[in-house]
């Protein structure tokens, strides 16, 4: 019996140190990426976590991701976003959806005039980003997430890589940086580590261009966020928090951090919804700066607003009739 008792007091110390160690790297990881690793603009403002209200756990949360480009930037300021991805998470109904915009939106950037939705982190961080992309939508958007193209690798590497079907040769040959970011890719499910991953996500070189690179960028999200929910991957997470830290910036608090880091768990992550933004027959192409697409703001935040209701249900079934359908052309 007192054997059992010892055996009993190891495992709870050992349940108390790892949750401790578990616990401490977590709060780490927050800290630092709260920290400003980008300077704002001149003039931009940039809010800290402590000055977001805290988030209360039920109501529904908008994400503004953020990819950019920093390839030839020689301070620490932000080129224009490469990749816009809005993710609104409903805790109630346990879903979340993922709405890719389309970086040569046209739209109105307040107090900076008419220009493409990418250029806003440029002219006023990520606060004018946040607000733009709230202004378009018609939802709030008060926190937001950036990395660049060495923390999606880190990322990726550090949980192991991600399964993915690629669905066609992939090859470009850019003419920067020595080739360091060619794409060449073959078609077939296989496992892509960073690099090849960061390939997947950026080859745009198709019939429609930007409308396909950004489906599979939702793709392969979808793809990490299950990652994450695997047991061996969750062992490896303070190694995978320290791997992505420098790479990463956002105004989420650590309280908030944990809130949803639990609710993660809990999310259906097997069907989320997937969007582009402005979907197809929402927009007219221009020439007025550029090749840019002029939205319907109207039509654009009464699909949002349909897309983010909770699923009706079927009297017979009880399955949802409003699936999580793909707007971008295949």
């Amino acid at each position: 019996m007192r054997i059992w008792k010892r055996v009993l007091l190891l495992l709870l110390v050992v349940m108390a140190t790892t949750a401790g160690y578990y616990g401490y790297s977590f709060y780490q990881f927050a800290q630092n990426i709260q920290e400003p690793n980008i300077a704002p603009p001149s003039g931009g403002n940039s809010t800290k976590a402590a000055e977001i209200p805290e988030w209360d756990g039920k109501e529904r949360v908008n994400i503004l991701l953020m990819g950019v480009d920093r390839r030839g930037m020689k301070n620490n300021g932000l080129p224009r976003s490469d990749s816009m991805m809005l993710v609104s998470i409903d805790p109630a109904g346990k879903r979340y959806d993922m709405f890719s915009i389309l970086r040569d939106t046209y739209v109105d950037i307040p107090g900076k005039g008419s220009s493409r939705i990418n250029s806003a982190i440029v002219d006023g961080g990520p606060e004018l980003a946040m607000e733009t992309v709230s202004q378009f939508t018609g939802l709030p958007v008060d926190r937001y997430v950036i990395t660049d193209f060495e923390g999606f690798k880190a990322l990726i590497d550090a949980v192991g890589g991600v399964e993915i079907d690629v669905e066609k040769n992939m090859y470009y040959h850019d003419p920067t940086d020595k080739g360091v970011y060619d794409i060449n890719l073959k078609k077939g499910l296989q496992k892509l580590d960073g690099d090849k991953a960061l390939q997947y996500v950026r080859f745009r070189h198709d019939a429609t261009s930007d409308y396909t690179r950004t489906e599979r960028q939702r793709k392969l999200m979808s793809a990490v966020v299950n990652q994450m929910k695997n047991g061996t991957t969750l062992i490896q997470l303070p190694t995978i928090l320290k791997e992505v830290t420098p790479y990463i910036q956002t105004n989420i608090s650590s309280v908030d951090m944990l809130k949803l880091s639990a609710l993660g768990l809990k999310l259906d992550t097997l069907q989320p919804g997937n969007y582009q933004l402005p979907p197809m027959g929402m927009f007219r192409e221009s020439n007025r700066a550029g090749s840019v697409l002029i939205p319907d703001v109207d039509q654009v935040q009464s699909f949002m607003q349909e897309k983010i209701a909770p699923p009706k249900a079927t009297e017979t079934t009880g399955q949802s009739v409003d699936g999580s359908t793909d707007s971008t052309p295949n």
